[in-house]
């Protein structure tokens, strides 16, 4: 099995960043042991047919928007990486001395970067959210980390550093695939001093759980913070996928795709890779809604997430499955895309938002009373009035027929 598919999110910190394409090759030394390619997945994940962020694109691709990416680092050589001005070279936050964030030992920060941003290429399925967003690579460690949470070779100091410097260099989203239950001042410091320059910050919401109590987890549950929690193909909470009051949404997180460093793609399982598909829809709203700040743009997410098997504004589901379509459209004439020079979209109607969330609970209570019941006439009938409702508005209900997946592991 891939040791990406068993990387951890519930440590007390993990690390991850990106690549330039001129310095993607790790400096001699630097891997210790350095993950191998892997083969190149073709199948389209189930992830990107239930998410669908291309319906998104005719409006926004997250072009103009810079998302940093805390991590391991990012191969920008993958060649779903390498377009030049795709990937900022950053920086290293872990080896000393005046080095690129833009090379990758363990694949982490590449998987990550590649859900955010990772470009379309003939004859494979995948690609990420934001394909026109930048990404800023941000080098905080070059390990994997432990599976119960202990701090493993992870400079709390480097993560907070890392998160101050993607601030300072213009990052609008900020997306840290970490999590602990360690409280650290530096990084609560640091993310609020991302939040005051008006950076969303998305964060993992950590893997866990191991029953119904309440884990802390940081850094999701600072303020202004962003939790995501992970969800399987068929919309349930993976088991260890932590559960709290800092969860905000939910995505996919189990059997997703990711590319590898060097080249090819791999299976990944967690909330480091729920994470992204957030961070890539946020980079689309912003592109979308340059006016609007970091916290209507996380309303806004929240507002337009589809129904999640918990209910609305649950302690494992949050608001709800994020929607990327939604979360551009809402407000949008749809006649005139945002591509277009000059144009200007409406200002989203929040009332509006948040009937159509409350619509879209019914939806979900609906459903859950139909099962119980058996399917009964007048519950069918509920059921039909409000996808006809929900169609007339242009939303779409939350789960399509699950398609088929490869459930083969990655390398």
């Amino acid at each position: 099995m891939s040791r990406l598919h068993a990387l951890p999110i519930a440590v007390a910190l993990l690390a991850v960043a990106v690549a330039s394409p001129a310095a993607a090759a790790p400096p001699p030394g630097a891997c210790h042991d350095p993950e191998g390619p892997h083969a190149r997945i073709q199948q389209v994940p189930w992830a990107q047919q239930t998410l669908d962020p291309r319906r998104a694109w005719p409006y926004s691709r997250g072009a103009g928007v810079l998302v940093a990416v805390i991590d391991s680092g990012v191969d920008a050589d993958h060649p779903q990486l390498r377009r030049p001005g795709k990937v900022r070279p950053g920086r290293d936050f872990h080896l000393p001395g005046a080095l690129p964030g833009a090379f990758d030992c363990v694949s982490h920060g590449t998987a990550v970067a590649s859900i955010i941003g990772a470009d379309p290429v003939p004859d494979v399925g995948f690609h990420g959210v934001a394909p026109d967003a930048e990404l800023l690579a941000v080098r905080i460690s070059d390990r994997d980390v432990g599976d119960r949470g202990e701090l493993l070779r992870i400079n709390p100091q480097a993560v907070a550093d890392g998160i101050r410097y993607a601030a300072d260099q213009g990052a609008r989203v900020i997306n840290l695939s970490l999590a602990g239950q360690s409280d650290f001042p530096a990084i609560r410091e640091a993310v609020a001093y991302a939040v005051a320059r008006d950076a969303l910050v998305v964060a993992a919401a950590g893997n866990a759980q191991r029953d119904a109590g309440e884990l802390p987890s940081f850094p999701a549950g600072y303020d202004g913070v962003l939790g995501v929690g992970a969800v399987d193909i068929n919309g349930a909470r993976l088991p260890d996928s932590q559960i709290g009051g800092y969860v905000g949404l939910v995505a996919p997180g189990a059997k997703v795709v990711g590319a590898t460093r060097v080249d090819g793609h791999a299976y990944l399982d967690g909330t480091s890779f729920a994470a992204p598909f957030v961070a890539g829809t946020a980079a689309l709203v912003r592109a979308a809604w340059p006016a609007l700040s970091a916290p209507e743009v996380a309303r806004r997410l929240k507002a337009t997430a589809s129904p999640a098997r918990g209910g609305r504004d649950s302690r494992a589901f949050g608001a709800g499955l994020v929607d990327p379509y939604r979360a551009v459209t809402d407000g949008l004439d749809l006649a005139r895309p945002t591509t277009r020079p000059g144009y200007v979209a409406r200002p989203p109607d929040q009332a509006r938002l948040d009937r159509e969330a409350r619509d879209r609970h019914v939806l979900t209570t609906a459903r859950g009373l139909a099962g119980v019941a058996g399917g009964t006439g007048a519950l069918v009938a509920v059921l039909a009035a409000v996808f006809a409702r929900g169609r007339r508005r242009g939303w779409r209900p939350g789960w399509a027929v699950p398609p088929v997946v490869d459930r083969r592991s990655g390398g």
